[in-house]
């Protein structure tokens, strides 16, 4: 027999905390506005930078019908090229400083890079290093990987590429189109809106670079090549992200976020002012009983990643792969906005697809997203949810949230037991997420497939380690990382980045 696990007073209180902390949450809905000022000092003491905390509705912006007529954001090849071939007199307003191309891939042989002009201001450095853009991290429950980066990193990665981001504008690109090279230049996009970049001076390409840029922007030559070495960088930066006057965290769905929003059952809830989108497959969203084809998978086991316990989607999600929201043949381009406006409208596309329910099934027009709704979307790791989020909160201008946890949390955060023979969760923590009120899910079908997790604290009072230290370091204080529970954090403000 295992041994009964005896519930200490020290964990009991730790519950009434959470659920005090719950409690408190519930009162954001009553704020109005949810925009908070804070004073950083500098060494003489008087106050250096104004820390304004945005929240979703204000970190949104709509995007042009037509993408050609934006500056910022979703930009095409034409307002790119337009910029390169005259930066000085085409740069948009209020931009003073250099024009930083970020590529975080290469385009094909002879189109390697959009060619800089370092005279003219205009300059192209890849990024390649993956460790720049995602970090693992903990939320004080369990440790999270592909998280966004923490201050020091954003700092060094101003420093390495000699980034001041109030004056240059920044822009992200793919050298080849592709999924997976979109979703990691929207976590290039992510990662400076969190911190604060401003959004005038943020944009990424629409589309691959040697798919939508004339020839005679392409080459083979770079600013700097990380593909051969990283001595090339300039590394004269001195910009902090401290320097940054916006306070976007709230770009952050934590997993103490998403278990206030999950319903009680597995129902998309119209009136509760939250729109949850799983951007996965819709076999991964139902734990394996059908597949996009239609036909279930002999093993529902081969819809898990990363060795999860269990399987499924947070009670209310409904389902639309990101895939649907680009044009593969059109070298990854976005869908037209009134496409993509379409699909949140729960319209179905000349293909049939549209956002489906729990019953596996399109829910129909006017039954998914409704005005007023926070967008939190979600994938495995918040890749793919790179591309419904930039829909949703860049093109659209719906109030948006990423959990970046993701389901790689979600479905560890379990009492099922792993491959070293024990839960990794006990059977009494309070962010467990096997429970039919807060998911649906499937769990593994043999402990051995299910990969050990590492636990920072199954009774934690607060899952928000990573927001609360990215803030204290933009307000000056701490290093940055994410940290373990069992500190009593100061009561939250209601009217702070209500989402």
């Amino acid at each position: 027999m295992k041994p009964t696990r005896i519930r200490s007073d020290a964990q009991r209180m730790r519950g009434l905390i959470i659920g005090m902390l719950a409690a408190l949450t519930m009162l954001v809905g009553a704020c109005r506005d949810n925009t908070t000022h804070d004073l950083v000092l500098n060494a003489a003491g008087t106050a250096a930078t104004v820390i304004t905390a945005d929240s979703p509705a204000e970190i949104a912006q709509e995007s042009a019908a037509d993408y050609n007529n934006n500056v910022n954001g979703l930009i095409t090849a034409k307002t790119l090229e337009s910029w390169i071939d005259d930066w000085s007199a085409n740069r948009p307003a209020g931009i003073t400083g250099r024009l930083v191309i970020l590529q975080i891939d290469n385009g094909p042989a002879g189109k390697e890079y959009i060619t800089p002009h370092p005279a003219a201001g205009v300059v192209t450095y890849s990024v390649v290093d993956s460790t720049r853009l995602v970090e693992t991290r903990s939320d004080g429950v369990i440790q999270v990987i592909s998280m966004v980066p923490d201050g020091p990193t954003m700092d060094r990665f101003f420093h390495d590429y000699g980034i001041d981001p109030t004056k240059d504008m920044l822009v992200w690109v793919m050298g080849t189109g592709g999924a997976l090279a979109n979703m990691w230049m929207g976590r290039g996009w992510y990662m400076m809106r969190y911190w604060g970049v401003p959004r005038t001076h943020l944009a990424f390409l629409d589309g691959g670079a040697s798919f939508v840029m004339a020839a005679s922007y392409m080459g083979s030559t770079a600013s700097c090549d990380e593909n051969v070495s990283t001595s090339c960088l300039p590394g004269n930066g001195t910009f902090s992200v401290r320097n940054l006057p916006q306070d976007n965290t709230a770009l952050q769905a934590t997993l103490e976020d998403m278990m206030r929003i999950v319903t009680p059952t597995d129902v998309n809830d119209l009136h509760n002012g939250v729109f949850l989108w799983d951007a996965r497959n819709i076999g991964q969203y139902s734990a394996g009983l059908t597949s996009e084809s239609g036909v279930p998978p002999a093993n529902y086991m081969a819809t898990f990643q990363n060795s999860g316990s269990q399987q499924g989607h947070p009670n209310g999600a409904l389902d639309l792969n990101f895939i649907n929201m680009l044009n593969p043949a059109a070298g990854y381009t976005y869908k037209p906005k009134s496409e993509l406006q379409a699909y949140l409208d729960g319209q179905v596309d000349a293909n049939g697809k549209g956002f489906e329910d729990a019953t596996l099934q399109p829910v129909g027009a006017g039954r998914a997203y409704q005005p007023g709704d926070t967008v939190y979307t979600y994938c495995e790791t918040t890749f793919r949810a790179m591309i419904t989020g930039i829909v949703s909160g860049v093109i659209l201008g719906k109030p948006t949230r990423f959990y970046d946890g993701a389901m790689y949390e979600w479905h560890s955060l379990s009492n099922i037991v792993a491959d070293n023979g024990l839960s990794i969760l006990p059977i009494d923590s309070p962010w467990r997420t096997d429970l039919v009120n807060r998911s649906y899910f499937r769990p593994a079908d043999s402990a051995a497939a299910v990969t050990t997790r590492i636990v920072t604290d199954p009774y934690a009072i607060s899952a928000n380690a990573i927001v609360r230290a990215d803030r204290e370091y933009k307000r000056g204080g701490g290093s940055g990382g994410g940290s373990g529970g069992g500190v009593l954090p100061p009561p939250p403000n209601p009217c702070a980045n209500a989402g």
